[in-house]
């Protein structure tokens, strides 16, 4: 799960299937990858990038937390 890039889609105004139009998936690819069941191709990351948070560094926004120790 990707943290920092949910909360960011959030602050944005987002909701899942507008993201995934922007970047040209459909909305149950880009659950499954921000679920880490498919990885994003570099294209889509830079994409969410460009259009959540500019400002953040790919490293920071992609990390991936464990939600197994957030219990």
């Amino acid at each position: 799960m990707y943290r920092e890039l949910l909360g960011e889609i959030v602050k944005k105004g987002l909701n899942r299937k507008k993201l995934a139009e922007k970047i040209g998936v459909s909305e149950k690819t880009l659950r499954n990858k921000l679920n880490g069941k498919t990885d994003f191709t570099w294209s889509e990351v830079k994409k969410i990038r460009d259009i959540v948070a500019p400002e953040y560094t790919l490293e920071k926004l992609f990390e991936k937390s464990d939600t197994k120790n957030l219990n």
